[in-house]
């Protein structure tokens, strides 16, 4: 199953959860992100062409990111941009999901283990602005 996380009308995440299936190639971002995700299953047998990447300047001015929780359970709060909590969503082992817009935090309900994806370079403190997430009473897990 694929998870749209929209809020006011935009894509804060795309959640892939473990367990989704599909044919061919099924792309999940708009062409303008500045990070894609694409889920694919390809039978056996099948071939892609060899390629190279070529270099080709890119503006990146929003980081998107990337998550594969790989084990555990890891509950992910979305903020608006001034900082106003909104919903939150549990990540299972197997799960992928896109970080697209707004804000995030995050709480490990289950020993995590995760891979983590982003453009780079990373660039220390000017990379995000931290602030105090939600209280507990606040949070609503929306599955």
């Amino acid at each position: 199953m694929i998870e749209t996380i929209k809020i006011d009308k935009r894509v804060f995440a795309i959640i892939i959860r473990n367990g989704h299936h599909g044919e061919g190639i099924e792309f999940l971002t708009e062409e303008n992100y500045s990070q894609q995700l694409a889920y694919m299953h390809h039978p056996s047998g099948k071939t892609i062409d060899a390629h190279v990447h070529n270099f080709e300047e890119r503006n990146v001015v929003h980081t998107q990111e990337v998550l594969v929780i790989q084990k555990g359970i890891l509950r992910v709060d979305f903020y608006l941009e001034d900082h106003t909590y909104v919903e939150s969503h549990l990540l299972k082992s197997g799960d992928i999901i896109l970080l697209a817009a707004g804000g995030h935090g995050f709480e490990v309900v289950e020993e995590v283990e995760m891979v983590e994806i982003k453009q780079g370079p990373y660039l220390g403190d000017r990379d995000k602005s931290r602030f105090r997430g939600a209280d507990c009473a606040e949070i609503v897990i929306k599955d």
